[in-house]
């Protein structure tokens, strides 16, 4: 397992195992859209403590690493619209009005626990032994669905509607 270098319909097909039903990638979504903006609420609290004026810029331009290894390991149309996510993001966090610093992290903690709580309402227990041992639970994983949550999102909502029907069943079993 290589965050620089993944294999992103093999980290995609690993999603469908636990997030094969549509309303928990929705569900999900929400979730990280959420948790984007409240990234930006943190990081634009330190932003406007050294450079306020260009609070936004500098935060696209922190972005673009993490965009970087997007675009690198991701299929292009799937880049696109992870691109056109964040810009809209950032466009919608810059026209908020501004809330104490706080709030962000309680936001984060919220989303953390009702994405873990949508687990429960869409419970998909699948067969996930073809994944068990090049994505092992732990900390290098947990960076590996951080960095790429969004485009695997978007992928299965924008683009894979064959997936919302067959999720990992068929390919496991294929």
């Amino acid at each position: 397992m290589n965050l620089f270098r993944i294999d992103f319909q093999e980290v995609y097909e690993r999603h469908l195992c636990r997030h094969g039903h549509f309303g928990i990638n929705v569900l999900h979504l929400i979730v990280v859209l959420v948790i984007y903006i409240a990234i930006f609420g943190l990081v634009g609290a330190v932003v406007d403590r050294i450079a306020p004026d260009n609070r936004v810029l500098i935060l696209l331009g922190l972005t673009l690493p993490w965009f970087i290894l997007v675009l690198m390991n991701c299929p292009l149309r799937v880049s696109c619209a992870t691109a056109v996510i964040v810009l809209m993001l950032l466009g919608l966090y810059a026209v908020l009005p501004r809330v104490p610093v706080w709030v962000w992290p309680v936001l984060i903690f919220a989303m953390h626990h009702f994405q873990q709580y949508s687990h429960r309402i869409y419970p998909m227990r699948r067969n996930m032994d073809r994944y068990a041992e090049k994505y092992r639970k732990g900390p290098l994983l947990f960076v590996l669905l951080l960095v790429y949550e969004l485009p695997i999102l978007l992928n299965y909502l924008l683009f894979g509607r064959p997936d919302w029907v067959a999720g990992c069943s068929e390919i496991v079993d294929a």
